[in-house]
């Protein structure tokens, strides 16, 4: 048995004529009746009553044209992911992202591919920093990572996507507050709350080159790997941050964000993926990404 015999047989099945389902499958007529007959002899049963005038199904042929379809409905709807998943259309996606743009980004980024690639089954790990988000691209775990260069690793492929405004982020009580704009000199005196340092995030690179340009050292009091964990505590009044400006889409009561004055400094937002797995999937999600980062 082939699966052309059951095609054949749904054919002749729901049209009850031979001439018609001949023509439906574009085949002569007595090739279709000897495939029936093989496909009924293989079975041992009669699927149809045949006479002059009509064709019927037996109870057993009803029976059999039932799981027939499905069948033949399954291996049809089999091709169709198969091409699908080929295509970049289905599949599974994991995404890491920095914590600021785990509140802005992000979101947009979910909804536009659930909205475009409504095949795709994605999952998201947020307020996650560089150093894990490479561990886990090259260990498998993630496909893509939204992240602040630099980025090390051969094995990656990195590529821009936008440049984020720095502000800060001062609690409501704080005097400096209550000013339009402020300059990284007016901290010199603040504590500053920072993401966690010794290389485990960029961010506090950038905090302390950008306090050593304006001539000081920042005065760390808490270290912390979540973006709104350094937010909150801020909101409590126990210290200061420079952020990105996407931060500020966390919206928590207590906090301030203000721009730097002069001239804001920013930081790159860049999104990695592991060279060796050029997939359709991958390169689908990335022109939305793009576009997603470009609005």
């Amino acid at each position: 048995m082939e699966l052309r015999h059951l095609r054949y047989f749904r054919a002749v099945a729901e049209e009850l004529h031979f001439g018609r389902a001949a023509e439906r499958l574009h085949i002569a007529q007595p090739p279709l009746s000897q495939q029936i007959r093989q496909l009924e002899e293989e079975l041992g049963v009669p699927l149809l009553v045949r006479s002059t005038r009509r064709v019927e199904l037996t109870a057993a042929g009803a029976a059999y044209l039932r799981r027939t379809v499905e069948i033949l409905d399954a291996v049809d709807a089999a091709a169709g992911q198969a091409q699908r998943v080929a295509g970049g259309q289905e599949g599974t996606l994991s995404i890491g992202c920095v914590g600021s743009a785990t509140y802005s980004l992000l979101p947009r980024l979910v909804r536009a591919l659930r909205e475009e690639l409504p095949g795709l089954d994605v999952s998201v790990r947020g307020e996650m920093l560089a150093p894990a988000q490479i561990s886990a691209l090259t260990a498998g775990e993630i496909d893509l990572a939204l992240l602040r260069p630099p980025v090390s690793g051969s094995e990656l492929v990195v590529e821009t996507i936008r440049r984020d405004r720095l502000i800060v982020a001062l609690p409501e009580g704080d005097p400096r507050a209550t000013s339009d704009q402020v300059t990284v000199t007016d901290l010199r005196d603040a504590e500053f709350i920072a993401h966690a340092g010794r290389g485990r995030s960029v961010m506090n690179t950038v905090l302390t080159s950008i306090c050593a340009r304006a001539g000081f050292v920042p005065q760390i009091h808490h270290e912390v790997e979540e973006t709104s964990t350094l937010v909150t505590l801020v909101a409590a009044g126990l210290g200061v941050a420079i952020v990105p400006e996407a931060t500020a889409a966390l919206g928590l009561a207590g906090v301030r964000y203000l721009p730097i004055a002069p001239d804001a400094p920013d930081v790159e937002l860049a999104v990695a993926r592991v060279a060796a797995d050029p997939s359709p999937m991958i390169e689908q999600v990335l022109t939305v990404l793009r576009r997603v980062a470009d609005e």
